[in-house]
């Protein structure tokens, strides 16, 4: 299926890892040009090049730390006019409520939270006035599932879950859309490291960690690209009837 996202302007923040590279590598193939954002620049640089060698496309790096909003501004400036924002950035630490303290949970906060509802602000004026443009958040199941001892991120998903309910609301009025991907485990480096140190924990070998992932939907957690993949598709015209949407991909679990 012709996606339609040849030539497309994509903003990707999160973009050298994980999911964030995942989708860059997916609009890459569908021929969009890219801005990958990160904190890593030589994690960021690799990442560009890699995508570069895989298929001919412009893609261009910003390392920011985008917990603050003058940051945010800077990314949004320096990227100009976009037509597809992918907000990714952001890993809000595990805890309950007692064991978060408010700095872990306001730093945390920043990044995942906030830096998205402050990016969406710099970015869909701009789209407003051309009357085209689509976001897409990829925040996480926990604001659905509410595990206790995941507290910050399941308030922070949770919250921006309605943030995108409530922007895609109003999105098809100014001509935009706006949608949201909660994805349960995918196998990221930050998956893979916690198993590894559950299963050395309970099982002796932190190589055996593949073993820890049996009990979930299909044995297994989720390819980074199979979150990508949703991510061009609710990108693209052939989801143009959708805002507002938060998608769940999860495994059925």
């Amino acid at each position: 299926m012709d996606l339609k996202l040849a030539g497309k302007r994509v903003l990707i923040t999160g973009g050298s890892k994980g999911i964030g590279r995942a989708s860059a590598e997916v609009l890459a193939d569908e021929g969009c040009n890219l801005i990958l954002v990160a904190r890593d620049a030589a994690v960021l640089d690799a990442a560009a090049a890699a995508i570069r060698a895989r298929r001919q496309v412009n893609v261009r790096v910003i390392s920011a730390d985008l917990s603050s909003d003058a940051a945010v501004r800077k990314v949004a400036a320096e990227a100009g006019e976009i037509d597809i924002l992918v907000n990714n950035a952001g890993a809000i630490p595990p805890g309950d409520l007692l064991t978060v303290d408010d700095a872990t949970w306001r730093k945390a906060w920043d990044l995942k939270v906030f830096g998205f509802i402050s990016l969406c602000r710099a970015v869909y004026p701009q789209m407003k006035a051309r009357g085209a443009g689509v976001i897409v958040n990829v925040i996480g199941a926990a604001g659905e599932s509410f595990p206790s001892a995941y507290i910050a991120g399941a308030a922070g998903n949770a919250s921006l879950m309605a943030f995108t309910r409530a922007l895609g609301k109003q999105a098809p009025a100014d001509g935009l859309r706006v949608v949201a991907i909660n994805p349960g485990p995918v196998e990221t480096e930050r998956l893979v490291m916690v198993q590894k140190e559950r299963a050395a924990a309970t099982l002796g070998d932190p190589e055996r960690w593949r073993e820890l992932t049996k009990g979930m939907p299909f044995g297994r957690p989720a390819a980074p690209a199979e979150i990508g993949y949703a991510v061009a598709f609710l990108a693209s015209e052939r989801s143009g009837y959708t805002s507002g949407t938060v998608l769940t991909i999860n495994g059925g679990g």
